[in-house]
């Protein structure tokens, strides 16, 4: 049986006028997105966990978990088989959350422990105030997670990010390097340099005014700006979702859980602001320190052939690193794992399935570059 392991009730992170008065202008509470969890997480037939990870400073890293109890023993084998691999620990990208990966999370805790993490200031997680230094900001993130593993008790994992997930779960990698024992970039955020010279002429006038505009705000104040018409507003600009999730639902439920996401007071979307530059470019590109990564830990990218995200920065670091794994989901867009959640989910399993091989001593192959 599903179980509310522990519940907290969010405290109020910030004081200022601005988050007092979003309440009775956006049509949202913690409330409203728990409810909005919930509706897509009804699609989840596997038992799970799911609780509050108190951490320092009064924060808390919300949590759903999979199969996380070892398994009996075959009499015929060791007790190192209770548990089939690591667990795997999936991290959403920016503006995202835990029930993003509902057509995933049965088939991925099939083989094993699986845990989906909504990352700090983001989801039901705490939202407190981050550093306005870039490095900063990504620390914050990164101790959120060091500590969340302490608490949930974890001493290796395949870490698994998507979008912003990605490039915090790659700066991870480079800093606990001993916990990782796979790293997994799905689309990741981040990864290239900005171009000296970018070139301006093919970005139409009206998004640069815009852009210009909108540069002291938050990504996503306009959603909360909008008030009551919020909702209407994600489900027109963002109707992909709908697409995505319909062999789930038929209805508006992905769009409500996206609009309920991020039309709470902002925290880790500041964050990712003071993280960027003007469209879009990370000021601490990642691309520049995944080198840094330990040889012995296996990295592999998975792309959508339809994403607005290219996959050069995934081929660019494999021509210094020829062991890393590269696919590319054929139908896939940026979110590929809600595009074409089998392939996806097979891709990973085929992950796990080579890590475990490896862990043994095994040598049962791996199916390269895929387009």
């Amino acid at each position: 049986m599903r179980r509310m392991a522990e519940e907290v009730q969010p405290t109020k992170e910030q004081s200022s006028w601005i988050s007092s008065w979003l309440p009775s202008w956006c049509p949202t509470s913690p409330s409203q997105l728990k409810d909005a969890e919930e509706k897509m997480l009804k699609s989840v037939k596997q038992t799970f966990s799911r609780q509050h990870v108190r951490i320092s400073n009064n924060n808390y890293l919300w949590t759903l978990a999979f199969s996380t109890q070892p398994q009996p023993c075959s009499p015929s084998l060791p007790p190192s088989h209770a548990w089939p691999r690591p667990p795997l620990v999936l991290l959403h990208g920016f503006g995202g959350g835990v029930a993003l990966w509902a057509q995933n999370l049965d088939s991925l805790s099939d083989s094993g422990p699986v845990y989906a993490v909504d990352l700090l200031g983001f989801g039901r997680s705490s939202r407190p105030l981050f550093s306005t230094d870039p490095e900063g900001a990504e620390d914050q993130f990164l101790a959120a997670l060091e500590e969340w593993r302490e608490k949930v008790g974890l001493e290796e994992m395949l870490l698994l990010g998507h979008n912003l997930g990605g490039y915090l779960a790659a700066a991870y990698t480079l800093k606990y390097p001993h916990r990782v024992k796979h790293l997994l970039l799905v689309e990741p955020w981040g990864f290239p340099e900005r171009p000296e010279n970018p070139n301006h002429s093919t970005i139409p006038v009206w998004i640069r005014a815009m852009g210009a505009f909108m540069s002291p705000f938050n990504p996503l104040a306009g959603l909360r700006l909008a008030g009551p018409l919020g909702p209407m507003l994600v489900q027109t600009i963002r109707s992909d979702f709908k697409q995505k999730y319909s062999s789930v639902f038929d209805d508006n439920t992905a769009c409500d859980y996206i609009y309920h996401l991020n039309a709470q007071a902002p925290s880790g979307e500041t964050a990712f602001k003071n993280m960027t530059i003007p469209y879009g470019w990370a000021k601490r590109p990642m691309l520049e320190r995944i080198g840094q990564i330990r040889a012995d830990i296996p990295i592999s990218f998975i792309y959508g052939s339809r994403s607005s995200i290219d996959c050069d920065s995934g081929y660019n670091f494999k021509k210094m690193r020829p062991d890393v794994e590269i696919t590319v989901i054929r139908g896939g867009g940026h979110y590929v794992f809600a595009d074409q959640p089998d392939d996806f989910n097979q891709t990973v399993l085929r992950v796990v399935a080579r890590t475990e091989a490896e862990k043994k001593g095994g040598d049962e192959g791996w199916e390269g570059d895929r387009r």
